[in-house]
């Protein structure tokens, strides 16, 4: 048996060899089928995976935003707080767990870790008089009393000081409504508080200024009518005792009431004084002299009374009505005498100062240089009700019929006539010290030199208007007694027709400025245009200041006020006649 394969099985073995090769071929497509799929998943995964991983950066840095943009949020929550002096507070009914934010702590100086978070320990910087009432407010809101705890209270700053606080609270509540915590604010009103007492002195200031003007309006009224009472009597007297001799036995007793009328002319000046209408004959003064003449008549009639003075040697001059001014000093003096019925020591001063000096007033001065007057004594002081009302016209301490209740309100006028302050501080039982700021001048103090009046008799003739009949008639009377003819006139629209008339041969007009539907300033105005060169002496129980002041700037020849003597009354005509 031959070992050759025959051709049968030659062709046998290719055909297998041919299929083991197909099925090779199909294993390796396979195979490359496997390894491009498992490719396509490496892919697809290693894709997914730098996706997810994208994610992951892209959920990162939103997350580091969200944390910036609330860490930005937090601090300007923060520094809005701090800046609206507000700060919070957390507290845990239930626990007691209590949280204050460090604004809150800062509101009172402190830092986060010098105050602990414990409401007890916070209670005691609450100011001590408003610890009750606050823990009854909050007390309140926790019994459902109301609807919102809501308290203004006082707290004390870590400097010592006071800060005023607005606290307010809402209770989070469980079914039942049992308060489970309370949420809220407290914030610094301190400023606000401040403004709003600055506007209740400015509301006090603005309604004493009405009442003081008011009542000013009534006491001149009072004044300007008593003033021409009292002419009428001075001009009885002044014509009886003209043509009496000093032996007759009526001439003393006429004297003596010549005397009270003057006594009544020195309350009509201080109800004038009180209204700011008082005689103002402005100069330049030395007030230290002014101070030491008063001081040594004070010093002559009280010597139970030690003076102490202390005057600035460079004290600067006033311009003010010395007669006032001296009113003013001599009515403080009585007061201090008064309040020391069994002797005392009265400390004067005075001092320059500027508008920078006066503060924590409830005016507010003008710039400029101010003369200070200080007096204080150590009597009997008074309580704050009696100080309160020191400046009101007719209100007095003293008994029924023992004063007038005048002194201080005419100082309180004359001084604000002349555009100063005036202070007081008294405690009872402790004295008194008044604070007197006039203007300063750079003016040099005029001299004065005293006039002895004598009376002047004159010729001519005079228009007299008056709307008082009663003084038409003795003044006319004077007029005539002085060696004037007189022509009489009672109103206004009278006045200017009797000078329309008569102008060629009157030399003056005496003329009342104060009367009923044509007034004197009308009246001048009226002459002034029939006549320019007429003569005018403004007659008034009021004063030199306001209308008559605007008459005599506008030419008018001069000014007396009621009740005038005849001494004076001739003095006056004279000087206006000697005019060219």
């Amino acid at each position: 048996m031959s070992n050759n394969p025959t051709h049968e099985e030659l062709k046998r073995r290719v055909k297998e060899l041919e299929e083991e090769a197909v099925k090779g071929i199909r294993a390796q497509e396979a195979l490359r089928k496997t390894l491009a799929k498992l490719e396509r998943k490496a892919k697809e995964r290693t894709s997914e995976l730098v996706r997810r991983n994208e994610d992951l950066k892209r959920e990162a840095e939103e997350r580091k935003q969200v944390e910036e943009t609330l860490r930005e949020s937090k601090e300007r929550y923060s520094l809005a707080t701090r800046a609206a002096r507000v700060g919070v507070w957390d507290w845990n009914v239930q626990t007691g767990e209590f949280y204050l934010d460090p604004n809150v702590k800062a509101i009172l100086g402190y830092s986060d870790d010098e105050i602990p978070n414990d409401l007890d320990v916070w209670a005691t910087y609450v100011y001590p008089d408003d610890r009750q009432p606050v823990m009854e407010a909050f007390q309140a809101h926790l019994e459902r009393q109301t609807p919102e705890f809501i308290y203004e209270h006082r707290m004390l700053h870590k400097d010592g000081s006071i800060r005023w606080i607005l606290a307010r609270g809402t209770a989070l509540r469980d079914a039942q409504g049992n308060p489970i915590r309370v949420v809220g604010t407290d914030a610094d009103i301190t400023m606000r508080k401040h403004a709003e007492q600055e506007r209740e002195k400015l509301k006090a200031k603005l309604q004493e200024s009405q009442k003081m003007e008011a009542v000013g309006a009534l006491a001149a009224g009072i004044a300007h009518d008593f003033n021409n009472l009292l002419m009428s009597i001075q001009g009885a007297i002044s014509l009886m005792l003209y043509d009496m001799d000093y032996t007759d036995p009526y001439y003393e007793m006429l004297s003596g009431v010549q005397k009270q009328v003057r006594s009544g002319t020195k309350l009509t000046q201080q109800l004038l004084g009180y209204a700011r209408k008082g005689r103002f004959v402005v100069k330049p003064i030395d007030l230290n002299r002014l101070v030491k003449d008063t001081s040594d008549t004070l010093g002559r009639t009280k010597k139970e009374i030690t003076i102490h003075q202390d005057l600035a040697e460079d004290l600067s001059a006033i311009e003010a009505d010395e007669n006032q001014i001296e009113q003013v000093v001599l009515n403080i003096y009585v007061n201090a005498w008064q309040a020391m019925p069994d002797g005392g020591d009265l400390f004067v001063k005075t001092t320059n100062i500027t508008h920078e000096n006066i503060k924590d007033k409830i005016y507010d001065p003008k710039s400029g240089n101010y003369v200070l007057l200080e007096v204080a004594d150590t009597g009997t002081g008074m309580d704050e009700k009696t100080k309160e009302r020191i400046f009101d016209p007719f209100f007095t301490t003293k008994e029924m019929g023992r004063g007038t209740g005048l002194g201080l309100a005419s100082v309180y006028g004359i001084v604000k006539g002349h555009s100063g302050y005036i202070d007081v501080e008294s405690e009872e039982g402790n004295g008194t010290a008044f604070s007197i700021y006039l203007p300063a001048s750079a003016k040099k103090v005029a001299k004065t030199t005293e006039v002895v009046k004598h009376i002047l008799p004159g010729k001519g003739t005079i228009l007299f208007v008056d709307d008082e009949e009663m003084v038409l008639n003795v003044g006319s009377k004077i007029l005539k007694k002085l060696g004037f003819d007189v022509l009489e006139a009672i109103s206004g629209k009278e006045a200017v027709e009797v000078y329309t008339e008569n102008k060629d041969r009157i030399d003056m007009v005496l003329l009342d400025m104060i009367m009923p539907k044509m007034s004197g300033d009308a009246v001048y105005d009226k002459m002034k245009e029939i006549d320019p060169n007429v003569k005018v002496l403004l007659s008034s129980g009021y004063s030199l200041e306001g209308l008559a002041t605007y008459i005599l700037n506008r030419g008018c020849d001069g000014f007396i006020q009621k009740p005038f003597t005849l001494n004076e009354l001739s003095e006056k005509i004279a000087e206006i006649l000697a005019k060219k």
